[in-house]
């Protein structure tokens, strides 16, 4: 008896290892996405703008990677004693402009060669409201706690979005013509919107997404997160305490169900390993003397070795040296 409805996955004609670098932007579940490709050591490169809500402001930031844009003291502006960029999350914001500007450099220079060179593109779209300022019209990525009054609310048309995107995907492909790109879109809420108000927002970005795959079928695809916490994770039992946000348990579910339909069977070997690895580094021993346990580490290490040797790229330092000390 089935007590859900799954959700069909497709295998990816193009799918995911560890020799294939990723750049992922958007909303939080591209945060959670990247944090699993990072933990499982992939080539990945996750939110170099900080977390982006809405299509246009992904689209820009993406602009901004193929311009290899280089941020001045001009793009700032100062509020309550911190410089802020409109483009960027808080997390880059600073008491010292300097500061603020070589964190945002750094990160679009690393971002721009990364997807250059990167097989995918991973686009979370969160909603399909905006903010503009007043003054200029400029759609802002992050609003930086400014009082209301400054800006307008709008929502983004089906039209506008497909309009954008189409051109930035036409500039992406000439820059990279193998780059796949892989829309999802954000399970989680913006009640903020009202109920209704968040159904219109994500109504918009699944139809916006749908006319995308058709125009370019070979250069897209989409993956059905908000789809599987909808209905295969139909309980508020996946939904963090704030009843916004999946839980933990449901951000691990769909990552695996991602991971089934996206990684080769090869690469889904390696995270078996390297998850049997982790299990190995966070026991407790009772005797953390004993020749016993001693043996036990070694016998990580050349799990770990092993590991390595099939794949150059996996960055195991921080845990050989974690390990090595336990032998001291």
């Amino acid at each position: 008896m089935e007590f859900s409805t799954p959700i069909l996955l497709s295998t990816y004609a193009t799918q995911g290892s560890h020799s294939k670098k990723m750049v992922l932007l958007g909303s939080c579940f591209a945060e959670n996405i990247g944090k699993k490709l990072e933990e499982y050591k992939f080539l990945s490169e996750t939110n170099p703008f900080g977390t982006l809500y809405n299509p246009l402001s992904v689209a820009s930031a993406i602009q901004s990677l193929l311009d290899r844009k280089q941020y001045e003291a001009a793009d700032l502006f100062k509020h309550e004693g911190c410089f802020h960029s409109f483009d960027h999350h808080s997390r880059f914001s600073s008491i010292d402009k300097e500061q603020c500007l070589n964190q945002i450099n750094t990160k679009v220079h690393k971002a721009c060669e990364h997807l250059k060179e990167s097989s995918f593109l991973f686009i979370t779209f969160g909603s399909a409201y905006v903010y503009r300022l007043k003054e200029n019209n400029r759609i802002v990525a992050n609003c930086h706690k400014l009082p209301d009054k400054l800006f307008k609310r709008e929502l983004l048309s089906v039209e506008t979005i497909v309009s954008t995107w189409t051109n930035l995907i036409n500039k992406i492909t000439k820059v990279n013509s193998n780059l796949h790109i892989i829309f999802t879109i954000s399970p989680i809420r913006h009640l903020k919107d009202g109920a209704h108000g968040n159904q219109v927002s994500k109504a918009t970005l699944l139809l916006a997404v749908e006319q995308l795959q058709g125009l370019f079928p070979e250069q897209t695809s989409y993956f059905p997160a908000y789809e599987i916490m909808l209905d295969e994770l139909r309980d508020y039992r996946f939904y963090a305490e704030d009843m916004v946000h999946p839980s933990p348990l449901a951000i691990h579910y769909i990552w695996e169900r991602f991971a089934s339909s996206f990684m080769t069977s090869d690469t889904r070997k390696i995270m078996k390993e390297w998850d049997e690895i982790q299990k190995a580094m966070n026991h407790k021993p009772f005797q953390p003397d004993s020749e016993a346990y001693k043996k036990f580490i070694v016998q990580t290490l050349l799990k770990i070795e092993h590991i390595t040797k099939k794949i150059p790229s996996f960055d195991t330092q921080n845990e050989i040296r974690a390990l090595k000390s336990k032998l001291k």
